[in-house]
């Protein structure tokens, strides 16, 4: 155990100025046996500190290494277990019980007793030794003696010391001096012994050389004390003199301090005085004002206002501690609440008789703006009330109450005059588009089921129903003979179809005129209102937040206002909220008007929603630019909604229409209506879309309504008895080519060209179909050759077959000499002319067509003779050239 001790000592201890006391050998109770060591150990610097510290062998190596250690003065309990009997467990209570079994009681008791002692020695702290024999506490040996037991214990511990740096050093140097100190240490040892005895002999000789400067030294020391003694004589003396001059001079001193301490009373009193009297006291002048001041002159409300401003400073002075406890301050501030209630009865009824008169005022205006399409303007009237502003401003932070209450004053007169200044503005407008007088102005403003009642026997407008405006008329439309198109196209323009007429730009473009002066007109004056509303009412109305409002936040009045009653201003976004809630009350008439105002226009020509989209789009745009949850935007963007839902039943009717339309059954198809139709809606669209910001909606309709044309063109080429079905696929799709291409929609880049596929290959197939015709003997022949060719005769081996050898063949040819080929082509071309319509001009490109095809029939059908029957000298009796005079002579003739 003691090598083991040096061992930690030098490798632990040593490092860390410590000096290893005790040590026992432990494992922990109850679990397997890990034996580590406990060591109780001292710092070699002061403050002393006393640890235990569990030490450990290391798994990798023959070492011990520092686990854990506890300072002393954290050890509540040592429990010995047993007091009697020998018991290696104890526990130490340090912040929780740690149970340990020693290698051996012996070695376990010596533990305890050194911890026993080092808190004695050190701590002097209370800690409970259970179960400990009294033995080894010691506690029969009196307190003295334990000291110095423990004393000689600690020197007991320190048998064993190791030489410091110094005591090495000299050492080596003295061994350096002695030769022999290593080879023989007898003789080094006497050597050290005899100068140790030379040295105590000059000690003894050095101290009885000294005993006479002692006593010469003794002497001067009582000397001294003899001088010490009159100088404290000298003193006392004097103290007495003194005594009497501090008793005077401490009460000057209680007096001076006296007046120093009035003199800063007085200091603070009259500051405190000052203050209250700079602080609250309101001049004459500005009482007055508050009491008499006329609310009606510029010079009256600015006094007004510099003493609404100088009472609020004087009610908002931050008082000090106490002052609200003097009498006079109570009695001010009692005043100041009194003149602050008088002005604001003042300022609010005054304002409300301006409201008032505002009211009489505008509506006196009324007529002269009636005739006119454009809305009185309340710059004068904003002009005028924006001088109260800041005593607005002063009521809001002073009485929220009456603030409030002039708020709601506001709104309902104001949204009275405004309803009326709107709707006489909207009739206006409504007469202007009618172009009617004002009965039918009334007419116009009906509810909507006695309007669409009336709308059966009489027409809104002249043109009523124009393009799609009229469902019924189209779906009694039939295909009418070629002849009769001019017929055709005058009663389409008199059933209220699509029409190109002078007539109809004029409409659209004036009623485009006049809507975009309703909203032109609507803007300014919202836009004025919120701003005069902002700075009158001192709103903050710069939003910080993205997005609209949609008619889910309209209040109805300002549920949110009702809401808030208790007196105090509005955080900013409540602000914005409330400037919303009062422009949405004041204008609550806006979005019922411009809705009626759209349906009076998609009555009027259902077109007009396309240059409604376009104009409402764009404020809409410019709205959101600004302020996108302002009043303005959001009216304008629920009414949007409306005008797009008007639109989309636009394209929906015409699509329907289009579905509806039936043809005669005697007369030829030509160019079907709704095809004229798409061509008149898109040219009208790309000029009322040009630079439009909802293009989109336009792009979206285009593939609806061109997917439409195109389904029901096959549709009715389909049910067509009278025109063959290739000429009306034929017609048609030149038409709708010829549109895209005229037109160049982006778009319907893939539309166009499917269109022309669709009118090539119809072209073709008719031409084909018509040829087989004119020589029809002649084809049947070949086409029996080219049957017999196809079932693996060879071809020089046909004309020894019964029904295609030469003679048959001369039989046939002799059938079809030049006048009968001319003949059954001027019957082709006349054929030709019936089934085509004069509108769409493709009778000479189909003849030119059905030429270059006769040609290659006539070609192939030499080529056929000359494999089929080589040598036999059997040709047409016509040639190319005679083709070409007889196509040309025909068409010359027609």
């Amino acid at each position: 155990m003691t090598a083991i001790k040096h061992a930690l000592q030098r490798d632990i201890f040593t490092p860390n100025d410590e000096r290893l006391l005790s040590i026992v050998n432990v494992c922990k109770a109850g679990k397997k046996k890990k034996n580590c060591f406990l060591c109780a150990t001292v710092t070699t610097e002061r403050p002393v500190q006393v640890k235990v510290v569990k030490v450990k062998k290391s798994d990798k190596g023959d070492f011990y290494k520092r686990q854990i250690a506890w300072a002393l003065r954290d050890l509540a309990v040592v429990d010995a277990k047993d007091a009697i009997k020998e018991n290696p467990e104890f526990d130490l209570h340090f912040e929780k019980i740690y149970k340990w079994v020693a290698s051996s009681t012996a070695e376990k008791n010596a533990f305890i007793s050194c911890i026993w002692k080092l808190n004695q020695r050190y701590l002097r702290k209370k800690i409970d030794f259970v179960n400990v024999s009294s033995q080894l506490l010691e506690e029969s040996v009196p307190s003295g003696e334990n000291q110095s037991v423990a004393g000689g214990d600690e020197e007991a511990v320190d048998e064993y010391q190791e030489l410091n740096a110094r005591e090495e050093q000299d050492i080596e140097i003295i061994m350096e001096g002695c030769e022999y100190a290593i080879s023989n240490a007898e003789a080094f040892a006497e050597r050290l012994s005899r100068e140790l005895q030379v040295l105590d002999g000059a000690n003894i000789q050095s101290i009885m050389a000294s005993e006479k400067q002692v006593n010469i030294l003794m002497k001067l020391l009582d000397e001294a004390l003899q001088e010490v003694d009159q100088i404290e004589f000298k003193l006392s003396s004097y103290e007495e003199m003194l005594q009497s001059v501090k008793e005077q001079m401490d009460q000057i001193s209680e007096s001076n301090h006296l007046i120093h301490l009035s003199n800063t009373n007085n200091v603070k009193l009259l500051s405190e005085i000052e203050f209250l009297v700079n602080h609250m006291d309101l001049a004459k002048g500005h009482i007055k004002a508050l009491q008499e001041g006329d609310l009606a002159s510029s010079r009256g409300i600015e006094a007004c206002t510099n003493a609404a401003d100088a009472l609020l400073q004087c009610m908002n002075v931050a008082l000090r501690p106490g002052h609200d406890m003097l009498l006079a301050v109570k009695q001010q501030q009692q005043r100041f609440s009194d003149l602050r209630e008088h002005f604001a009865r003042r300022l609010a009824s005054h304002l409300n008789n301006v409201f008032v008169q505002q009211g009489h005022d505008q509506s006196s205006t009324l007529a002269q703006h009636s005739i006119e399409l454009t809305l009185p303007n309340h710059h004068p009237f904003h002009r005028d009330l924006l001088r109260y502003a800041k005593l607005m401003e002063w009521l809001k932070s002073t009485d929220y109450g009456k603030y409030e209450g002039l708020t709601k004053n506001y709104m309902d007169y104001l949204s009275r005059l405004y309803e009326r200044e709107i709707k006489d503005f909207f009739e206006v407008a409504k007469i202007k588009m009618t172009g009617t007088t004002k009965e039918s102005k009334k007419f116009a403003t009906l509810p909507r089921k006695e309007s669409a009642v009336k709308q059966e026997t009489e027409s809104l407008h002249g043109s009523s129903g124009k393009l799609t405006g009229s469902t019924s008329s189209l779906n009694k439309l039939s295909v009418q003979p070629s002849g009769n198109r001019r017929s055709q196209s005058s009663s389409l323009l008199d059933m209220g179809n699509m029409s190109t007429s002078d007539l109809d730009v004029a409409d659209r473009t004036k009623f485009d005129k006049i809507f975009e002066q309703v909203l032109s007109e609507l803007e300014p004056l919202c836009l004025a209102e919120q701003d005069f509303i902002s700075k009158f009412f001192k709103l903050q109305q710069h939003q910080s937040m993205p997005g609209t409002v949609t008619e889910a936040d309209d209040l109805d009045g300002g549920t949110s206002s009702k809401q808030h009653i208790s007196g105090t201003p509005l955080p900013v976004s409540s602000e914005k909220d409330m400037i919303r809630q009062m422009m949405t009350k004041i204008f609550r008439c806006i979005e019922p008007e411009l809705n009626n105002l759209i349906a009076l226009g998609d009555k009027i020509d259902s077109f007009n929603s396309l240059y409604m989209l376009v104009k409402m789009s764009h404020h809409v745009w410019t709205a959101q630019n600004v302020d996108p949850a302002s009043f303005l935007s959001t009216t304008l963007g629920n009414v949007l909604v409306t005008v797009k839902r008007n639109f989309d039943k636009c394209i929906s009717n015409q699509i329907r229409q289009m579905e509806e339309v039936k043809i005669s059954k005697k007369s030829k198809v030509g160019i079907l209506p709704f095809v004229a139709e798409f061509e008149e809606f898109a040219g009208l669209a790309e000029s009322i879309f040009k630079n439009a910001e909802r293009r989109g909606d336009l792009d979206k309709a285009y593939t609806k309504l061109i997917r439409g044309v195109f389904v029901n063109v096959e549709k009715v080429a389909n049910e067509s008895q009278k025109t063959p079905r290739d000429v009306v696929m034929m017609e048609n799709f030149h038409h709708i080519f010829a549109t895209l291409s005229r037109l160049k929609i982006s778009c319907l880049e893939a539309e166009k060209k499917e269109a022309k596929q669709k009118y090539t290959d119809h072209l073709q197939s008719y031409v084909i179909y018509s040829l087989g015709q004119p020589l029809e003997k002649l084809n049947h022949f070949f086409e029996g050759v080219e049957a017999r060719v196809a079932q693996g005769i060879r071809e020089e081996e046909v004309s020894y077959q019964l029904a295609f050898n030469k003679q048959e063949l001369r039989k046939v040819i002799k059938e079809y000499p030049g006048k009968e080929v001319k003949k059954g082509l001027d019957n082709l071309y006349k054929k030709v002319d019936k089934h085509l319509c004069e509108e769409e001009n493709l009778l000479q490109v189909v003849w030119h067509s059905m030429q270059d095809e006769f040609i290659r029939q006539y070609k192939h059908f030499e080529g056929l003779i000359a494999r089929c029957y080589p040598g036999s000298g059997v040709t047409m009796e016509f040639t190319i050239q005679d083709i070409l005079d007889y196509c040309s002579s025909i068409a010359q003739s027609h």
